[in-house]
């Protein structure tokens, strides 16, 4: 199973928790988290399997030379597009609908063309394979703060 799908199964493993909230590491509760990573990982996927792999265009960029070798998107530095914003109010069957969906599309994903892209208000054009990356990465830092959510407090 690719990292992806490993990644789908932690949130899934989440779903559960979607109500619980602590507002020491994030305003927002789990459900949100689910459900804001699942609309980026759906919105991604639409956007790089309907993209020309013709218009890719090769760019430097600063941020994703630095962040994307570590692996790490920084909290609380960007700001979400409408589009992947949770609704106000989230349920569970929205949620495994959005995972079903989202899975897939991970499907999908390897048998893109190399050229086929994905462009990032902050990270450019990225490649099939750099967004896969950015997709991991993504979940990862959404994972991140779920388990943080959910760490008891000392």
């Amino acid at each position: 199973m690719n990292t992806l799908n490993l990644l789908l199964d932690q949130l899934e493993a989440y779903i559960s928790l979607k109500d619980k909230r602590n507002e020491m590491v994030s305003k927002a509760s789990v459900g949100w988290q689910i459900d804001h990573s699942l609309k980026v990982f759906i919105a991604v996927c639409n956007w790089i399997e309907n993209s020309n792999p013709a218009d890719y265009k090769k760019q430097f960029n600063f941020w994703r030379l630095i962040l994307f070798p570590l692996g790490y998107i920084p909290r609380g530095k960007a700001r979400s597009p409408k589009s992947v914003l949770p609704p106000e109010v989230i349920t569970t069957e929205d949620l495994i609908n959005q995972l079903k969906i989202a899975r897939h599309h991970a499907k999908r994903l390897k048998s893109l063309p190399q050229n086929a892209y994905f462009k990032h208000f902050i990270f450019g054009m990225l490649t099939s394979k750099q967004t896969l990356r950015f997709l991991e990465m993504h979940t990862n830092h959404h994972l991140k703060i779920i388990k943080d959510i959910l760490k008891p407090e000392r």
